[in-house]
Order: C-alpha cells, then structure tokens, then sequence
C-alpha cells in the first residue's frame, strides 16, 4: 500500500516534456510511482483538472532568521515553493561568535527590514557554529531549506572588527578557508558573497574589503565540494557587472564550480544593461564556465512610509539618518525647519518631482480617503509645494503612518523580460523571499511566471516554466533528489490550477515578532504542496507538517 497518491492530474514532471494524464504515488517521503498508478494508499488527492509538479525551488532567500519561529517561510510555501536557499548576499546566522550578534544583526535589519523583536524575543539564540544553526532550524522545518553561509560572517569571525576595515593576512585567509570547510561539512550548499551591501550605518559589508586572492582561495574549498558561489555584483553599473561576469567565469573554471549573480534587472533607463550582460554570459559559457544569471519575474515596486528606513531612500543619505532614528528622535528632526530645509534640498531644484512626483498614496494605513490612489505631484500642487515637503508634511499630519508606493520602477516591460526568462542561461531567482518586508511583498513570483509569463504573453510554455524553477534549478545548484516527478526521488509536489495560479494583491501584515509589518501576497490556484511526502498545505491553510530537511 502506498502512503499517498495524487490521482487524475495532467503530470508535468519538470523535465520540459509535454505533459501527461497520470498518478504520481508516495511511499516513505519517495515518489514510487508515476503514471498509471494501481493499488490503494491511505491518503488519496484528487487532482483531476489540475497540474502535479515538482515543488518549486527559490534560490535566492533571506528565510534565515524567520525559519527559527516559522519552518513553513509563510507565504512562501503556499505558494508552491518546496525548497528555499537562505545565506546570500554574503549575510548568513551562523558562523557567529556572541560578541558579533549585535553587529550581524545590523546588517541583516539593513536588508530584511525585520523589526528588532524578530532577534530578541522570537529566538533563543544558543549557537555560534554553522552546525548549531541547522540543528537550530531542522526539527521545525515544513520546507525544505539548501542554505549558503556568508562571506562577510566568515570575515568577522576570523578577524573580527578588522574585517570591516582592511584585506585579509595570508594566514587569516587561510583559516576563512577551514571555516568554509567546518561550514559545508555541517550542510552549507555553498558560499554567498556581496560588492555593494551596506550594514546599518552605511558601511561596507566585510566581504566588500576581500581582495580577489581571498575570493579565490574561498572558491578553492568550494571546487573540492563542487559547491556554489554566489554573488551579488554592481547591477547598477552594466561594465562592472560584466567584469564580474569574467571574474565568476575565471573562479569557475578555476575551480571547477557553480557560480550565480543576481540580481540580473531589465530597466528602461539602461535599456542594453540586461541584453549585455547575457551576451557575456553566453561568451562565457561557451568557454566552459558557469555563470548563472538569476532574474526575477516581477516588476520592482516599493512601499514605504516614514515609520519605518526603507530602501527607497537608499541614494539619500540625510534621510536614511533621518529614517533611522527612534520615533520621537525623527519626528522631532522633521518638525525642525532646518533638517527639512536641507532634506528637501537633496533632491534637487526640482524638489523631489523627479524621484517622488509619480509616488502613488496607498490606501490602507492613516492615508486620507479623499487622497488615496493620487500621485504625489497631484497632492503636492494642491497644497502649492514641491514633492519632498509635501510628502513630509502629510506624514506628519498622520502620524507618519502613510504608506506610498513606487510602482513599476523597473523590470517591468513583459515583452523584453518574458524572452531573457526563457533564455536556457538564464536562471529564474533573485526573488529575495523574506527581505525587504516593509518595502515590498518578496512572495509570489512563482504564481506571476505563469499568470504574466505562460498565460498572458505566451513567452514560453507551462511546461518550460516549471521546468525553469524545479529540474533546471535543482540541477544547477546540485540538489540530486530534488525538481523532478521521478520513482525514487524525493516527493516534493505542487497541485495547481493552469488557468488560475497567480499571486494575489500586496497587503500590509502585521505577523512579525512584536507586531512588525510586512508586505505579503497569498496564492491563488495552489491547491496541494507536498513536502518529502507529507502535505504542508491544503485547501487554503498549513498543516501541522514537519517534513522538511535541510538537503545538499
């Protein structure tokens, strides 16, 4: 008798072939069968009308610290995600000393925007090696989780504050080299690595003082496990992007190993900074290399308010110190003539209409009825001012608690985007699950490949879009028994329906420790999501499951 059997689907097994009316049986968290299935099994889903596939994998995450009160990496899983890789961007949990907790944290908050209580209260933090963490996160697990460990906690780990301010010693880099190889015996799928991150005060990440020889002997211990470096490049500057594009290349031949950079965006405004880049990787493939691009699906939207930093002001150094401060701190600093004086002088002649002119009033929050839906250009000539001071003005007059939105500011023209997706080189990720949470929603991109990509554009087949984020996924980053509906392989399944998958709209939630806000999105037409055998998520709502492993 088999434990379970999903009977009666159109089967497309993430191979790219057609797909096939078919059962897919699960015995021991295995798949055992797929096809015409008989015999009987205690659980029995019907999936007649709908899609079975492999379980999706997202390979750019920062689950990191939310996988230690919440294994299921909400929303992510009911979205038909199976497997999340955490630790890019050169940022991981462990190998961290206690007297460095405080300064990692900064920079993890600098990215994932998580409010403080998610490290002090959510967690007993009781580990400092990379073993301590996974023991830390397994027994909770409903996903499966492949994470990397960071560049920049291997840094401060070996030389402490002095990783934050000079290159490596030959023998310092030397021992980075036996951590990395303490890390990926206790599980680590590779090694993450940044050149533009920042932490909380604006300095540097530590991995961005390596010079290359460090980078290169890291890459050393990576080709004798045959693991992944990944990178996040200056995707702002196209010609240093592709110098990066060559330096992965090198590393890759060098060593023998999986590279990836992301993210890979597509802008109006530097129209041939996609276009170039994926020649370079082409160049260099052809020469044996693996560079992977990670791209993403969805256009890039950014909520904020004045409650909280947001990354939309990252170019605007006064307010990010402004954003910063306590409540009662910057709420002072922008009632103070002065501050705002110059605050609205940084944006120019043109007082912000550039930057902030098509700034949407988002409903929800404190926003005014009468002014929801208007552009800030709108609002701000109403009330005769520019932008910048109209945008503090109101903010204020409402507690802070206003929320805009920057909406469609790049990586937004489907009909260029869904032909890069479909590129063999290309890897679909770069979707920075679990970051950013109070600027915009990192969960549904899996459900809009299909809507935007499958159904509406056609730029490539249901079957391509799966196989783009399970078998060409898995096999890119080594996940030998995952991103296939194979007899053997582990039974991680997504039942869905074709007409309908998509994300649902962006919401304000306030399910972070200590009530902290996040954007989210919920699926649509995800009905089953199987994890190692055991169903995680059902008609709507998570189950008690905890089948997920840490896998390699």
């Amino acid at each position: 008798m088999f434990d379970l059997i999903v009977r009666g689907g159109t089967v497309v097994d993430g191979s790219g072939q057609p797909g096939f009316a078919g059962d897919v049986a699960v015995k021991d968290g295995r798949i055992a069968a797929v096809g015409k299935v008989e015999g009987e099994a205690r659980c029995v889903i019907d999936a007649a009308g709908r899609i079975v596939a492999p379980g999706f994998i997202d390979p750019h995450t920062h689950f990191d610290v939310q996988l230690l009160w919440d294994g299921a990496a909400r929303p992510a899983l009911e979205h038909g995600v199976t497997c999340v890789v955490p630790g890019n961007c050169s940022l991981s949990l462990a190998p961290i000393k206690a007297g460095d907790r405080r300064r990692v944290v900064g920079m993890f908050q600098q990215i994932e925007e998580m409010p403080p209580e998610a490290f002090t209260t959510a967690f007993d933090w009781s580990w400092e090696d990379f073993a301590g963490y996974r023991a830390a996160i397994e027994d909770g697990l409903s996903i499966n989780v492949a994470p990397l460990v960071g560049h920049s906690v291997i840094r401060l780990w070996v030389m402490g504050a002095a990783a934050q301010e000079r290159a490596a010693t030959a023998d310092e880099i030397a021992a980075m080299q036996a951590l990395l190889r303490e890390c990926l015996e206790a599980g680590a799928v590779g090694l993450s690595t940044s050149f533009v991150d920042i932490d909380e005060t604006g300095r540097p990440v530590p991995s961005r003082f390596a010079q290359f020889e460090e980078l290169d002997a890291l890459a050393a211990v990576l080709g004798e496990y045959g693991r992944m470096l990944q990178c996040v490049p200056e995707f702002y500057a196209t010609d240093i992007t592709i110098a990066r594009i060559d330096q992965l290349a090198e590393l890759s031949l060098k060593h023998g190993i999986p590279t990836t950079f992301s993210p890979l965006f597509d802008t109006a405004a530097v129209p041939d900074n996609a276009p170039r880049a994926i020649a370079r990787v082409e160049e260099q493939f052809a020469h044996g290399a693996r560079v992977w691009p990670q791209m993403q699906t969805r256009p890039i939207d950014i909520s904020f308010s004045l409650l909280r930093p947001s990354l939309f002001f990252a170019r605007l150094p006064r307010w990010v110190r402004v954003l910063r401060q306590p409540l009662d701190q910057r709420l002072a600093a922008l009632r103070d003539p002065e501050t705002v004086e110059k605050m609205v002088g940084d944006l120019g002649p043109d007082g912000g209409e550039a930057m902030m002119g098509r700034l949407i009033i988002r409903g929800g929050d404190a926003a005014p009825a009468g002014l929801v839906g208007k552009t800030l250009s709108e609002v701000a000539r109403d009330r005769g001012q520019v932008p910048a001071r109209a945008l503090i003005e109101l903010s204020l007059e409402n507690g802070l608690d206003v929320a805009f939105l920057s909406a469609s500011q790049g990586h937004q023209l489907t009909d260029r985007i869904g032909p890069m997706l479909a590129h063999p080189l290309v890897h679909i990720g770069a979707s920075d699950g679990g970051a950013h949470l109070a600027s915009f929603s990192t969960y549904g991109d899996t459900g809009y490949l299909f809507s935007e990509f499958v159904r509406k554009t056609g730029a490539m087949s249901l079957e391509k879009a799966v196989a783009k984020i399970t078998a060409e996924t898995a096999d890119i980053w080594g996940l030998k028994d995952r991103g296939r509906l194979a007899p053997g392989l582990a039974a991680d399944i997504v039942v869905f329906d074709a007409a309908s998958i998509d994300r649902a709209d962006e919401v304000p939630a306030f399910d972070m420790p200590g009530d902290g806000m996040r954007y989210v999105r919920a699926a649509r037409g995800v009905d089953t999501v199987l994890v190692n055998g055991e169903v995680a998520y059902a008609d709507g709502g998570y189950t008690d499951s905890r089948s997920g492993i840490v896998c390699v």
